[in-house]
Order: structure tokens, then sequence, then C-alpha cells
């Protein structure tokens, strides 16, 4: 039912409920004979199949049906790209009213919580098949739960609000590792996976970490490709050996492998880093001093590098995965160079100091947005990220560029809060989501020059190429419009909230007017309005009063 309610999003529940009959009882026919013509397919084959024999498929989708004459994989990659999140056409799941959803629920369980997942995954064609289902036992506890209470709408709103907020956490964390993996392909996508697990699991030992690296990577390309059957099927088998070796894995899992399977996965993707071991040897002695370090990394150089970041990560729960790829990057980088050299343990015996050098930019991009933070208070930082960034990129739209700069500031009051040593892998993987949000617009709509460089460079390095990014010099600020800049009495009776949108709004248009503006003149502006919006509020004619000023 998701992988069909994906696809085909504007079709009805019973509509689906039709092809997914056809695709069980497929199902239970090759469970009796395997060798049946029709049970040699694969999965996605089959759905996209029964797909293109839908009746009337054109005119319901129009171009998306030619899709059907392709072949596999091209297919499938031609249906993937009709798919539309959150789409207008869909609306949100309806909750059943409150004095008749315990009854339905008790009475007609399965139908019941076929509509929500199918509701669901109409709306999200993106979210994985596991997550989906987890959301809807989440639901269904819910209403346990509140079937119980004397005032079961009051709770239920309570504990749907919390679903809502996984699901959307979850979709775009989902969409962003799809993103990755899409973008810069499957070593620099396993390195960061491995980087997280290593992270997550620093007691496990290599061999178990690389095996279940190995099984991730198919998970995700199966749900990133649409393949939820498989993708589901797969995600369970790996968390069902997980559990049988928690001892090996993780001391904070237990909890999660007492649930049913279709809880289980989703608690341990969610579950805290385990406590590293205590006595790990510093790396370097390994990496550094060690005189054969060139015959290991020539013999094997991705086993090699895979190694490192895993003893890198392991040791480093408080840096960002992609902070622990750049230090992996500039450790790589080295050795090619030394190891080509008459005394290579000279070259790089020496590096402590480089190879501190990612970690300490980063530290201070943290340390001193926090600050400014913590001092300035969340309008003046609001402020502050939009001059920045509306210098950087000055072609994207007011709007746009003030959504950004609102999930920026989010991610600070978020981030800085938080103990010190969670708030730099906070900030910098928060950010990297904002960041490839920005470098999916920038596929369709070309923003500039260096924006395209920092979003297909390197993915480690993305974020510190936008922070080190400057003013675009080859913009041509577009021609004075004074009515940009004409003023009414809104400024003095429209709500706090939208009076501070329009400020904002104002602040970017008058630095794509203006990009080469120093913070000094900015800051003289910026008091002159406040000056005259006091000023012209209290008078009779507020209009006059504005256009004089």
């Amino acid at each position: 039912m998701i992988t069909f309610a994906q696809y085909l999003q504007r079709c009805s529940y019973d509509g689906l409920s039709k092809l997914v009959k056809d695709v069980v009882d497929l199902a239970q026919k090759c469970v009796a004979n395997e060798d049946a013509p029709e049970c040699t397919k694969s999965l996605p084959s089959i759905f996209l199949d029964e797909i293109c024999q839908v009746e009337k498929l054109r005119d319901s989708y129009g171009t998306m049906a030619d899709c059907c004459s392709k072949a596999d994989p091209e297919r499938n990659e031609c249906f993937l790209s009709f798919k539309v999140s959150q789409p207008d056409f869909v609306q949100p799941y309806q909750r059943p009213a409150s004095d008749v959803i315990c009854k339905e629920y008790q009475d007609n369980r399965v139908p019941f919580l076929g509509h929500f997942i199918y509701s669901v995954a109409r709306r999200e064609p993106f979210l994985y098949a596991p997550t989906i289902l987890s959301l809807a036992a989440d639901y269904e506890h819910a209403l346990q739960t509140c079937c119980k209470e004397s005032d079961v709408g009051a709770c239920l709103d309570e504990k749907a609000a919390a679903i809502k907020e996984r699901a959307k956490k979850v979709s775009v964390k989902q969409q962003y590792s799809c993103g990755i993996l899409k973008k810069f392909g499957e070593r620099t996508f396993k390195a960061d996976k491995l980087a997280l697990l290593s992270q997550k699991y620093p007691k496990a030992p290599l061999s178990e970490m690389l095996k279940i690296l190995q099984h991730v990577m198919g998970i995700y390309k199966e749900c990133c490709e649409g393949d939820m059957v498989e993708c589901m099927d797969d995600r369970a088998e790996l968390m069902t050996y997980m559990c049988s070796k928690q001892d090996v894995f993780s001391s904070k899992i237990k909890d999660c492998c007492e649930k049913p399977v279709v809880e289980r996965s989703e608690c341990i993707i969610e579950a805290e880093f385990d406590d590293k071991p205590e006595d790990l040897p510093s790396l370097v002695e390994r990496y550094l001093e060690d005189k054969e370090v060139c015959k290991g990394f020539e013999a094997g150089h991705d086993a090699f590098m895979a190694e490192f970041v895993y003893e890198y990560a392991r040791r480093h729960p408080e840096f960002s995965t992609q902070l622990i790829l750049r230090v992996s990057k500039g450790y790589e980088a080295l050795l090619e160079k030394c190891c080509k050299t008459d005394n290579p343990p000279e070259c790089y015996g020496s590096a402590v100091e480089m190879l501190h050098k990612p970690i300490k930019e980063t530290q201070e991009v943290v340390k001193t947005n926090c600050e400014l933070l913590t001092t300035k208070g969340e309008t003046d930082f609001l402020k502050a990220l939009l001059i920045r960034y509306t210098k950087k990129m000055p072609q994207v739209s007011t709007d746009t560029l003030v959504e950004i700069g609102k999930k920026m500031s989010a991610i600070g009051t978020k981030c800085c809060q938080l103990p010190e040593d969670r708030r730099l892998p906070c900030s910098e993987g928060y950010l990297s989501i904002v960041i490839q949000d920005m470098c999916r617009r920038q596929e369709t709509t070309p923003i500039n020059d260096n924006v395209s460089h920092c979003c297909s460079d390197s993915y480690a390095y993305r974020r510190p190429c936008f922070t080190a990014m400057g003013v675009d010099t080859k913009y041509v600020p577009p021609a004075f419009d004074p009515e940009m800049f004409s003023f009414d009495e809104k400024l003095c009776t429209a709500p706090p909230a939208e009076r501070e949108l329009g400020q904002m709004k104002l602040l970017v248009n008058l630095i794509k007017r203006k990009p080469q503006m120093t913070e000094e003149q900015i800051k003289t502006i910026a008091d002159g309005f406040t000056a005259m919006v006091d000023k012209c509020c209290k008078q009779s004619n507020i209009d006059t009063c504005f256009g004089e000023e």
C-alpha cells in the first residue's frame, strides 16, 4: 500500500487496494511455486508493471504515463521524478471525530490503520516504508492510551502533534540522505555513514562495522529508489542481527530490541551514542609516528582510510561526521603527498597542527555564532545572518532568503543551548541539511558561480565553503526603485510578527541594492529607520510623516 500510494498519489484508497490485492495474490502464488514464469521478475518491476496496467493512467497522471515505455531502471527513475512532496491535491490525514474514533478503531482496526498509512504515504512520497509503519504504531499506541481518557480529542491532539513533528524531522533527514547519495555517490555516502556508526557504536570492532555498513548502504539504495518492500525487509533483518549481538554493538539498544519489529528499527536509529571505551590509545602513534604508514596506505588505500575514519570517529562523538571527513581528507592528502617523498615519516610526522586546522575552524564558527546569538538575542542574530547570506547570494528571492535565514537562526537557538560536546555536531548536522536544500534549488534555478562551486565541489567541505564565501562580485544590483522603500501606517498598526517580517524583507532588499555596504552603514540606516518609525507612529498624519522622513 505504501509503495503504490507513493507512486500513484492521486489514486483513492479503494483503487489502490485492488493493486495491493494483485501483488499479494502473486506473492502467495510464488510461495507455492517459485518457478512460475511471473515469479522471476524483481519486486520493483512487479510494482511498476501493475502501475502501467492501470486503466486511464494518462487521464489522471498526464506525461507520467510515458514512463511506461521505458526499460528498467530508467522506467523507475522516470516515475520517481514525478513524485511530489506534500502536494496541494492531497489533504493531510483527517482524523475521525472524537466521539466515533475509538469505536472505529476497535471495530475495524485494519482498514482504520490502513487509511492512516495510505494518507501519510501519499503526502510523503519519499518517507521510507519502515518509518511510515512505525508512525502508524505510534498512532495506535496513542489511540490505546487516549480512548481510556475522558477527553479523547485533547489527548489525541497532544499525541498527534508529537507524531507529526517526528514525521517531519525524519522525512527531512531521509530526503537529505537520498540527496547526498545521488549527488556525491557511494564512496562519500559510505564514509559519512561509517563515521556516524563508529561514533554511535564505539565498542564494536571494525569488522562488524563494515558488515553493517554494507547492509545500511543497500537499505538506503532501496529506499531512495522507492523499493519499499525490500527496504523494509532488509532493515528488519539488519535490526534482528544487531539485536542478536547487543553486547558487541551497544548497551543503549536493549529496550529497542524488546519492541515489536515495526517499532524496533526507528528506535535503534534514534538511540543515543554508546559510551566510548575508556582506554583507547592516541592515534598519533599509529598514524603519524609509525614508520610503516605508507605501506598500509599503498597496499589498500580504501581499507586503510576506512580504518582511519572508524578509529577517529569512535574517539570523537563531539564532532560532526562532516568534520571527521574533513580531517580524514586532510590526512589522505597528506599521505598522498608524503608517500611519494624520499623520507615519508619525516614528511607526515610533523603534521598534527595541519590536521587540527579544520577542527579549529569549525569550533571557531560554532563559538562565534553562539556568542553572537547569546549577546545580541534572536532578532539581531537573524538580521546578521540575513546580511551575511544576502551578500553571498543576492540573486535569491527575498522570501527565500528570509526563509533560509530563519532556518539557520532556529538551528542556532536549538544547538547553542546544548552542552558543549553536542553543539558542533548539532549545528553542522542541521546546517548541512539547509545547505543541501539550497543546493537542490540551485540545480533547477542557478544562483551564482560561488554557490554552484560550493554545492558540487566536496561534501565534507560544503559548510566551510559557504562560510568562507565572500560578496558575489559579478552581481549587478537592480536599479533603485523608490517603491520598495515606500512606508505607510502598516509599520505602526501591523501585529509585531508581521512588522518584524516587513523589516527583515526591507533589510534584504536594501542589501540587494547595495551589497558592498559596511556594517557601520547598515547600522546607521537601521537606527535611522527605527527613529523614523518611532517618530511617525506618534503623529496624527502618519503617511505624510513617512513621506517627509
